[in-house]
């Protein structure tokens, strides 16, 4: 099992950071909406979803689409770039698992 500590460590050095924090609450570095969505707004907002955790860990690998964003108005960012070549698939599903159990 791997520590809160551990997972913050994986998400900077994989620079998750960069566009999101963990708690809500943060501004974008205009000053305005953040540019991806705090991880326990994704935490709250995926809860109970059956295949949360494998279709997070897709877009995290492969990006998300613009068009059909649900967090629209509420970050800057349209969508989420590609991250394979910054964090393993291995990884990324660690790092999904653990933001799906934050709570607020």
């Amino acid at each position: 099992n791997h520590s809160e500590a551990d997972m913050k460590k994986l998400a900077l050095s994989s620079g998750c950071l960069t566009c999101h924090s963990i708690e809500p609450g943060a501004k974008g570095p205009d000053g305005g909406n953040p540019i991806g969505p705090a991880w326990q707004d994704v935490a709250e907002q995926y809860a109970g979803k059956p295949g949360a955790q494998d279709f997070l860990t897709r877009i995290v690998l492969e990006g998300s689409n613009p068009y059909s964003s649900h967090w629209k108005g509420k970050v800057s960012g349209l969508s989420m770039p590609p991250n394979a070549v910054a964090i393993t698939e291995g990884n990324a599903r660690l790092l999904v698992s653990w933001i799906l159990s934050l709570k607020k």
